[in-house]
């Protein structure tokens, strides 16, 4: 893990469990694209800047979620970069308590408050185009979280963050997390008309050809649907769903895929209510959802 890996004349990314982006300007002039998920995939990055020469100019953090933004206070501090996003997600980026809170719906407990859920705060400011290096492009990826982005590099490079993951993933996991599902089907509309030499999302392997893992995300988002919309076939409130879509993967609940996959099945619900294919009704002090 974390070795560099060349994508292009100027472009890399570091192999590490959110692959950070590496754009080269000049001879010396570093853009990261994220900044991995703690302090320590900080210093492998500080490692891999110093063995090659390199200084550190900007991180583009491509949304708050900790594992993208964690190395951002150590490298921040050592080489007083800009660190660039957009405008909610820097909010959560400089205070990062909101994001365990966001996804809990309260007051965080302890075992929310940990380095994959919760960063440490770092100092953003509104990514502008000034802030690019010359030729790179900046996509809007709404869906997963509230104001992501991806990057495409002027060798024709796209950095897609978490709009996609892989088959692996898919089959253990099934649930990836989704806070705007309609946002997101669009997201993966426009992912697949795109043109490029090599597509890197941070959480599958590096292709040439993105359609087919677009395709397999929408598949699995459909899927989702269908079963929670079969599973209000009889009323159910949120945590009688939750747990039939983990029965049905056969999945077991802890602390973060309750909040986790609990966020994204409430976001499923939304969809799925806002379509009218389920409403809800109260009984005995009780929300139910129930099939349309």
């Amino acid at each position: 893990m974390y070795e560099l890996v060349q994508a292009g004349e100027r472009t890399y990314y570091i192999n590490s469990p959110a692959k950070i982006g590496l754009y080269l300007e000049g001879e010396r002039d570093v853009y990261l694209i994220d900044s991995g998920n703690d302090k320590d995939a900080g210093r492998k990055v500080k490692k891999l800047l110093e063995q090659n020469g390199w200084e550190l100019r900007a991180i583009i953090n491509t949304h708050s979620n900790a594992d993208h933004i964690g190395g951002n206070r150590f490298l921040q501090e050592r080489y007083h970069c800009k660190v660039l996003g957009t405008g909610l997600e820097n909010a959560f980026t400089r205070y990062p308590l909101l994001e365990p809170s966001f996804l809990y719906g309260g007051y965080p407990c302890k075992e929310l408050k940990n380095k994959f859920l919760m960063a440490q705060p770092s100092e953003p400011q509104v990514i502008t185009p000034e802030d690019l290096p010359a030729g790179m492009e900046l996509m809007e990826l709404p869906g997963h979280f509230f104001e992501m982005i991806g990057l495409r590099t002027p060798d024709d490079v796209w950095f897609l963050a978490d709009c996609l993951v892989g088959e692996e993933t898919l089959c253990k996991y099934h649930v990836s997390f989704i806070y705007d599902v309609r946002a997101y089907l669009e997201t993966l509309e426009r992912v697949e008309q795109l043109e490029g030499k090599l597509f890197i999302p941070a959480h599958m392997q590096a292709v040439e050809d993105i359609r087919p893992a677009v395709q397999r995300n929408r598949e699995k988002v459909h899927e989702l649907l269908g079963l929670i919309e079969s599973l209000c076939g009889e009323p159910l409130v949120f945590e009688q769903v939750l747990k039939g879509v983990f029965d049905h993967f056969k999945l077991r609940l802890d602390w973060s895929q309750y909040v986790l996959a609990g966020s994204t099945v409430r976001s499923y619900l939304s969809y799925l209510y806002d379509e009218g294919r389920i409403v809800t009704e109260v009984q005995d002090n009780l929300l139910l959802w129930k099939r349309a």
